[in-house]
């Protein structure tokens, strides 16, 4: 350790009630920091969750093009078996088939215009919500049965209830019409408007025979709780594709909307946390500003000696950093404590579980705890603290020798 470093050690324990108090500061900061960013990003994880837990799925399965301009001839040949293949190459918590379509649904007062989707009943459970969140009735049943269930809304609007018979007209694949009777034997609520006026779904060979679909279908859902190694998963899940013009997207490239509305908040919440850390960098300019008028006959001192401005203001560069150092281990190590138990016991809001219960979701919010997390916070203060040592440190080389002498 050089004679500046241990110097700059001495220098900071000169005035330790200061000292400590300044450190305090920056280690509540940087505690706050820690806490509030863990339990920001833990929010987009649940969010992220709960929205590719809904139906959207973490990744899907998909022909090139389908995604930008969903065509019924788009479609992915031998779907099924391309998603056994998924299914048994892999531990995800589930994989299902879905072919996608739109029809006019007609009951005896009103007809509406409907996206409907064929699924594996059996499998659509791993991946989805829904056939969880049936309120009226039952799920499908089996993937050939002639039935469907319809969302809340939809239901309401068509004056539907169960056992009611809905008359689907639509267009198949081969451009003959597509027609079918089928009874409603569930109506669900997923808490999604969108999905409750405007979805319904019916076994997934139903409607391969009602849309003359042979074996094709459009997605294959993929969905697990591993969100943050969905990098992984998607170049795992290519490599186990047919090369005939499949493609594997994640969760935010087909639901580019949500990925924007994170991003939004995420800056937004930021401008925040600036806030904070300016009045910590303030406080820390301030702090060595005094320093400097204290120690100005000191510094005069060290000039006369031969010490150069740049020594000189490198050591209470230094003097920050140390200072800043100690500091910020200290907040983060709090802070990360804060977030380790809410890791292992949530935090859950007064009405959330009731709410969560309702949409069969998660009823506690978690921190996230990654590298990300814990340091981010702890770096921009850091970083802007030892800016604001440069003000003070700058003033070093205005100095002159005899004038800093005299200074009382």
């Amino acid at each position: 350790m050089n004679t500046t470093t241990v110097m700059a050690w001495r220098n900071i324990w000169r005035n330790p009630r200061r000292t400590i108090l300044t450190m305090l500061a920056i280690a509540f900061g940087a505690a706050l920091l820690v806490f509030s960013v863990g339990f920001q990003l833990g929010q987009y994880d649940l969010m992220i969750s709960n929205s590719v837990r809904v139906y959207q799925g973490l990744l899907q399965v998909q022909r090139e093009g389908y995604q930008e301009e969903p065509k019924l001839r788009t479609s992915i040949e031998n779907a099924i078996e391309v998603a056994k293949q998924v299914r048994d190459s892999s531990s995800f918590a589930g994989v299902s088939t879905r072919a996608n379509g739109f029809a006019l649904l007609s009951s005896e007062q009103r007809t509406y215009g409907v996206a409907i989707t064929g699924v594996e009943p059996n499998h659509e459970k791993q991946v989805s919500t829904i056939p969880g969140l049936v309120k009226q009735g039952r799920y499908l049943d089996q993937i050939t049965a002639n039935e469907l269930v319809i969302g809340a809304s939809l239901a309401k609007n068509m004056r539907l209830k169960l056992g009611d018979e809905v008359t689907l007209l639509g267009t198949g694949r081969d451009g003959s019409v597509a027609a079918a009777i089928l009874p409603v034997v569930g109506i669900f609520e997923s808490g999604s408007r969108d999905l409750d006026r405007s979805l319904v779904q019916i076994p997934l060979q139903t409607f391969q025979e009602i849309f003359a679909m042979g074996t094709h279908a459009h997605s294959i859902v993929i969905f697990d709780e591993r969100i943050d190694q969905v990098a992984l998963f998607q170049q795992h899940i290519s490599s186990l594709l047919p090369n005939e013009g499949l493609t594997t997207l994640r969760w935010d490239q087909v639901q580019p909307g949500l990925k924007e509305m994170i991003e939004l908040d995420y800056s937004s919440g930021w401008f925040t946390y600036f806030i904070l850390v300016a009045i910590i960098t303030f406080s820390i300019m301030n702090t060595f500003l005094m320093a400097v008028l204290e120690r100005t006959r000191e510094f005069g001192i060290m000039l006369a000696l031969g010490f150069k401005p740049f020594s000189i203001g490198k050591m209470l560069i230094i003097e920050a950093f140390f200072l800043t150092l100690i500091a910020l281990l200290f907040g983060t190590a709090l802070g990360l404590a804060v977030n380790t138990y809410f890791y292992f016991y949530g935090l859950s809001i007064e009405g959330m579980e009731e709410m969560a219960a309702m949409f069969n979701m998660p009823s506690v919010i978690t921190p996230q705890i990654s590298l990300k997390s814990i340091t981010m916070g702890p770096l921009v203060i850091l970083g802007f603290t030892l800016l604001a040592a440069l003000y003070p440190a700058l003033k070093i080389r205005r100095l002159e020798p005899v004038e800093a002498m005299r200074h009382v």
